[in-house]
């Protein structure tokens, strides 16, 4: 766990000031610099083209996570690379064409509710492919187990440009209209970055040669871009189905500002994730079983324990944040709760992505893929028209509770490796005592102060019972080692 260890705690330093900026951008220049319409259209643009983001990828970054370790020699590196390079272009190409003669048609069906939103169709385009070819020029720096640059530019980069933009909006130096397009500008710039940082680590030598696996690798890019549509699908589809199904696109930014606050938690998954992918990958096509289990229980408990501590963090601070923001933006904490309790269970699954990605099981993404996208689309239906946006919490909610439990049960069939321990049950029980007992507390100050005392309560509580219960051997050596220091 050593490197997994080093570049994760790099990696969640990263992201959690990637989210702390995203934060600032999200509940307080968003909510003040844009009109409501403005921060909806953002919210539902950036939704679309995540949807999109995996077709244009073509399965490419996690083909070449899953493949890379699997070539030996420096020729059939390069021509898997090359492979790698051009495969989009089998999507991108088709879909421009069909963006170009239907431009009017799909235009229509995105201004069924909304006007406004189907003047910006090419921008949801050309995002799409920046959000493709940066994943995968991170993924050609990630087999070089180099994470720490590209996760810096995953997180940071994007959200200081979006609030330096933010600000020239605020000055009026920029029009809304303009602050869109600046922002898709900034997309590119951050994919062509990663891309040249990737060429440094390895750069690549183009050769057209027949690939060995061809048609394994095809088939597995395919059935990439299923589960990367499934990802994105739960992470967007619930605001891209608020901006078409509800006639006021502001309420996609009321509901993005809840989904922001409870997607904190799933931070440390994140950056875990960027190492464990590669490791994990290592692992299974070396046939290191023992190994594998031991990284699925180690990663499982400590996400489970660094996420609870920031699931402590917003639910009992929840309230007292609420106060600082304006009022319109205050009716989500349904949203933040029921989305909490999702985010949490999926932090508590470890690597379990990485193991059915990399596995020979692969195929059964698809599977479970469409079940998923078919889920989580027939609950929207269902409860927001009936519930508006905590209808859409609700149907995420129970969308990802049964994703989860599936791919838990299909691992273990299969593996004969499941992440849970003792370990897990003590962590539920302590999350639950502490929630309870210090949830309908405050101090009696400004929210701000408040949020300020109890989040240094929560963590001197938290982390002393975690060290006493014995509950993760690697964050008890983490927390000895910044008490010593």
């Amino acid at each position: 766990m050593g490197i997994v260890l080093n570049q994760s705690f790099k990696n969640t330093v990263s992201t959690y000031a990637g989210f702390g900026i995203g934060a600032i951008n999200t509940l307080f220049l968003y909510t003040n610099f844009l009109t409501d319409k403005y921060y909806g259209l953002v919210a539902f643009l950036l939704s679309a083209a995540n949807i999109m983001m995996p077709f244009m990828a073509f399965g490419v970054h996690n083909a070449i996570i899953k493949y890379y370790s699997t070539f030996k020699t420096k020729n059939g590196i390069n021509s898997f690379l090359t492979l790698m390079l051009f495969l989009p272009f089998v999507f991108i190409i088709p879909a421009f064409f069909i963006g170009l003669f239907s431009y009017e048609g799909i235009s229509n069906l995105l201004s069924n509710e909304n006007n406004i939103a189907g003047n910006y169709l090419w921008h949801i385009f050309v995002l799409a492919i920046a959000m493709a070819y940066f994943e995968i020029f991170f993924a050609w720096s990630k087999v070089q187990l180099k994470t720490v640059f590209g996760n810096l530019m995953k997180e940071i980069f994007h959200r200081v440009a979006t609030m330096m933009l933010l600000f020239l909006v605020y000055l009026d130096w920029l029009s809304a209209e303009q602050f869109i397009i600046a922002l898709v500008v900034v997309y590119v710039v951050r994919m062509l970055i990663m891309k040249f940082y990737a060429y440094s680590v390895r750069f690549p030598k183009l050769r057209f040669e027949t690939v060995t696996g061809f048609s394994s690798i095809i088939k597995y890019a395919l059935l990439m871009i299923v589960a990367g549509s499934v990802a994105m699908l739960i992470l967007d589809i619930d605001k891209f189905m608020i901006g078409l199904m509800l006639e006021n696109i502001e309420q996609v930014a009321y509901y993005s500002v809840a989904i922001f606050i409870a997607t904190v938690i799933a931070v440390p998954q994140r950056s875990m994730h960027q190492i464990m992918m590669p490791l994990t990958a290592k692992y299974l096509n070396d046939k290191d079983m023992s190994s594998l289990e031991d990284l699925y229980k180690r990663s499982s408990i400590s996400l489970l324990v660094v996420s609870g501590f920031i699931f402590l963090l917003i639910i009992l601070n929840i309230n007292e944040l609420y106060k600082i923001l304006p009022e319109e933006f205050t009716g989500g904490l349904f949203v933040v709760l029921i989305v909490s309790l999702a985010k949490l269970y999926d932090n508590s699954l470890g690597n379990n992505n990485a193991i059915l990605f990399n596995s020979d099981y692969y195929k059964m993404v698809l599977f479970f893929g469409v079940l998923l996208a078919v889920l989580a689309i027939v609950l929207n239906f269902i409860f927001i028209p009936i519930y508006g946006i905590e209808g859409s919490a609700f149907a995420t909610f129970l969308a990802i509770m049964v994703y989860n439990t599936i791919k838990i049960v299909f691992v273990r069939q299969k593996l004969n490796v499941q992440p849970f321990s003792i370990s897990t049950f003590k962590t539920v029980v302590l999350l639950t005592l502490i929630t309870l007992a210090m949830y309908f507390w405050e101090f009696p100050f400004h929210p701000i102060i408040n949020i300020a005392l109890k989040s240094i309560v929560i963590l001197i509580v938290y982390f002393w019972l975690v060290l006493k219960l014995n509950i993760s051997e690697d964050i008890s050596i983490q927390i000895k080692k910044y008490l010593k220091f």
